[in-house]
């Protein structure tokens, strides 16, 4: 909901507030979010920026924030030299864009810009210091948002996250690059566009396509929640399709509404208001919404305000420390990742090595063989596909003996290597898995159940021969996604969640999903009725979503009927075999995208 209209409030609000501001800290929340404490107006505010694919913001925070001083990053070293002791002179939105600019000034010596040494506020003699500008962009566009600092010549000095030529052809953020704001959609501009031109759009539309949908599709800038209010103003409800706002009287009322949303970017009152349904939060905005007047509505003196509160609502009461302690825990069971990684690795050397072990039986065998043709003195042996080496001062019978006594030795050190293989390669995948899940948690109550996940994996066992698989807390039961229909979609979280989901609420004929070759969640569809397509597609886009695939274009995700899955004994939860498996190529999106509550 970080549309047009609320990064245009968010912009008003930053010019009220920080210009002339001095930046004094520059904190790393996480690997996609920092933070900038400023002393502006008499008082000390903490803008907060994030770049993070599932939740990316902007607001001001009137706590005071900490960070994880060992979290240190390039973006986060040049944002201490340029902005730390700077001053905010500029805060702007491009036309019709989710972007803020915020342009920074500071003093260095002329000398000492290629140290980390600078101008310090309140030193005398200000004669012969440079004053260089910089401008922090934040971009909100969804999965594509970014965080990225340029150079008064534009040329990009770091990013939260650096886009390669490989990822985007046309638009690469790396540093030393110009950089290049992002591509302008191939839309109409809204601002003062005519009835006749709506009515030719809803015209042109398939006629019982959503209203709603043609405006987000043809006119630039609207979002789908700006789109809803602009139908709703005109035809009484949001429902309203193409057909009915084709006519002369419907498109002139749309083009009113249409400007009546724009309004507020020309006169800058805005009137920022949650949105909440059953004391659940379904919408915030920079200004009333009239399509949402059936529900509770609670407004706000700024923007920033609605915004943190949107978040507590959404079981974000505190975001910033929710997204360091979920980088915390990743990064802790990354570390354990790494060490499952390289014991594989270990014990697959041991392997090779047990492969020549078996070279040097045969090798052994080669020489008792060819005994009679051998002498001492002899350097080395050809027989068949083999060539073995002879010491010369030893005997053909003592040099097959110093092979079969490596061989044992090899063989000794080895026996039980297939059986270790097989268990440190499921420790790393449930590892994997572990970190998957808590990098992909969206609420404080998500990442608490991984964090017991984790800490009961570390817990010392009890007894001997105690099993794999511990017990902790009991996990939170889905809710689940309710599909027109009636069938329901549940989703682990965790992967106590996952067995719950795949053991404890699928049917034997419900279709379970996974997205194929990555950790990620279980996903099942509990059926209604007989299996429908269209809703297997959309489990499997939430199953691609909620993996480590989150982020790709495209997504493998396995499909299965839950009687073909079976759990691996001795294992931590969520991890299974299953078979009879079909394969499903889906682009990741999110409930939200895919409509779904």
């Amino acid at each position: 909901m970080f549309d047009v209209l609320t990064v245009a409030a968010l912009c008003d609000e930053f010019g009220r507030q920080l210009i002339g501001g001095r930046i004094q800290r520059v904190l790393q929340l996480d690997d996609a979010t920092v933070a900038l404490e400023l002393y502006a107006e008499h008082q000390r505010v903490v803008l907060v920026a994030s770049a993070d694919r599932q939740n990316p913001r902007l607001h001001l925070s009137p706590v005071r924030l900490s960070a994880d001083p060992d979290r240190v990053t390039p973006l986060l070293l040049l944002l201490r030299k340029y902005a730390r002791g700077g001053q905010v002179v500029a805060v702007e939105q491009p036309p019709l864009e989710r972007i803020a600019r915020l342009s920074i000034a500071k003093r260095f010596w002329p000398h000492k810009r290629g140290d980390v040494e600078e101008f310090e506020a309140g030193d005398e003699d200000e004669a012969g210091a440079e004053l260089v500008h910089t401008h922090l962009i934040v971009e909100l566009m969804g999965r594509r948002s970014n965080i990225v600092l340029i150079d008064d010549d534009g040329r990009i000095l770091d990013s939260a996250r650096r886009v390669t030529p490989e990822m985007s052809r046309v638009r690469p953020v790396l540093p030393g690059r110009p950089y290049q704001a992002p591509p302008a959609q191939d839309k109409r501009d809204p601002r003062g566009i005519s009835a006749a031109t709506l009515a030719r759009l809803m015209a042109d539309a398939v006629a019982s396509e959503s209203a709603a949908s043609v405006v987000v599709r043809e006119l630039a800038g609207f979002s789908p929640q700006m789109a809803r209010e602009a139908v709703f103003l005109t035809a009484g409800r949001v429902d309203a399709v193409a057909g009915e706002l084709a006519t002369a009287t419907s498109s002139a009322a749309l083009a009113v509404a249409v400007a009546d949303v724009l309004q507020p970017l020309d006169s800058g009152r805005w009137h920022p208001c949650v949105y909440t349904r059953e004391q659940r939060p379904i919408a915030f905005a920079a200004m009333s919404q009239q399509h949402l007047q059936d529900d509770d509505e609670e407004q706000f003196s700024t923007t920033s305000a609605a915004v943190e509160r949107w978040l507590s609502l959404s079981g974000q009461a505190e975001p910033v420390r929710h997204a360091q302690r979920r980088a915390k825990l990743v990064a802790e069971v990354d570390q354990a990742v790494q060490r499952a990684i390289a014991r594989v690795r270990s014990l697959e050397e041991e392997r090779q090595r047990m492969e020549q072990g078996e070279r040097w039986r045969r090798m052994g065998e080669a020489i008792y063989a060819h005994l009679h043709e051998l002498h001492r003195g002899q350097l080395v042996l050809v027989a068949d596909d083999l060539t073995v080496p002879l010491d010369p001062t030893r005997s053909p019978s003592e040099n097959a003996q110093d092979y079969f006594e490596r061989y044992r030795k090899a063989r000794s050190a080895t026996e039980n290597l297939p059986e270790l293989i097989e268990h440190a390669q499921v420790d790393r995948d449930y590892l994997a898995q572990l970190q998957t899940m808590a990098s992909l948690t969206e609420t404080l109550e998500d990442l608490e159940q991984v964090r017991r996940e984790w800490d009961a994996l570390r817990a010392p066992r009890q007894a001997t021969g105690a099993t794999r698989t511990r017990k902790s807390a009991a996990p939170r039961r889905p809710s689940g996604f309710r599909t027109p229909r009636g069938d329901i979609i549940y989703v682990g979280r965790n992967g106590q969640q996952n067995d719950v989901v795949t053991f404890d609420l699928a049917g034997a004929d419900d279709t379970w999903l996974h997205a194929r070759g990555v950790p990620g969640s279980h996903v099942v569809v509990h059926w209604s009725g007989p299996e429908d397509d269209e809703t297997i597609e959309r489990a499997a886009a939430l199953a691609a979503y909620y993996s480590g695939g989150q982020h790709s274009t495209a997504v493998e995700v396995d499909a299965t009927q839950r009687r073909y899955v079976r759990k691996i004994k001795g294992t931590g939860p969520g991890m299974v075999t299953y078979r009879n498996e079909r394969t499903l190529s889906v682009h990741p999106r999110s409930p939200s995208e895919l409509g779904m509550a």
